[in-house]
């Protein structure tokens, strides 16, 4: 059974009406349909599910491309070893992003290296394949971009993108002391998101440590006080998985043999 040519013409038609791309799948297609006898209706149908498929793939890489989060940390990619506890079923509940909907927060916490911003990143990128707009930054860079947008006169652009966007992730946060212009900053994000939009925030302290921290008690205050009240709270627990990463020495074969001889 020999596939239908694709002319010259139909290549120049798809590509003129910006569906080039089908070009990609349409020989695998039309072999199908001819050995399933589609209607032409059918191979129509299945053709552009091809192109919707891809065009949305596409969006979401863009998205989470735009949104700055590691495309290596994904649901997908999550490897729960057994050093590692959290509660699963609350994983579940975060995972399925009824938190977005309803426009709550999660706070991620736990010691260093147990897989928090990996499983902060991971809620990023199920939102961006849902069609949110979402942006993750550490929190220190954050507030510097900020500080550094009261000097080029492009601080309003900056929080406003902050506080619209669907999904906020504050990587470690309050990992180091943050100055009273920062602390204006945070006060800011969290007053103009809260009830509105979701924030996820992963740190190596609780919440009750946040406010040593901050320089201005009231507002940390202020703005701790919101989030926790809207907020999940994702506790991981265990050993740094960095330490599996550290290099160890093979001996040769046979060399071990030879040290008990």
């Amino acid at each position: 059974m020999t596939t239908p040519a694709i002319t010259p013409e139909l290549k120049a038609l798809l590509r003129r009406v910006k569906l080039g791309k089908t070009l990609d799948t349409l020989p695998e297609r039309l072999t199908l349909a001819k050995q399933h006898k589609l209607e032409h209706t059918e191979f129509l149908e299945l053709l552009l599910a091809d192109e919707v498929d891809r065009r949305n793939r596409q969006a979401t890489t863009l998205r989470a491309k735009a949104a700055k989060l590691d495309p290596a940390m994904t649901l997908e990619a999550w490897d729960p070893d057994t050093t590692v506890t959290y509660d699963q079923a609350l994983w579940a509940e975060l995972t399925s992003l009824r938190f977005v909907g309803d426009a709550r927060g999660v706070f991620v916490l736990g010691p260093v290296g147990v897989g928090k911003t990996h499983l902060a990143h991971a809620l990023g990128h199920i939102a961006c394949r849902r069609g949110h707009k979402v942006h993750a930054e550490r929190a220190d860079r954050l507030f510097k971009r900020l500080k550094a947008a009261r000097l080029d006169h492009t601080y309003d652009t900056e929080l406003r993108r902050l506080i619209t966007v669907d999904v906020l992730i504050i990587d470690d946060f309050a990992l180091q002391t943050h100055d009273a212009t920062q602390t204006t900053d945070f006060y800011e994000i969290a007053v103009e998101r809260h009830l509105k939009s979701a924030t996820v925030i992963t740190s190596n302290r609780t919440p009750d440590e946040w406010l040593a921290a901050l320089a201005d008690p009231l507002l940390a205050q202020s703005a701790i006080d919101r989030l926790q009240s809207t907020s999940w709270e994702l506790i991981v627990e265990g050993e740094s998985y960095r330490r599996r990463q550290k290099p160890t020495l093979n001996p040769p074969a046979g060399t071990a043999n030879m040290a008990h001889r």
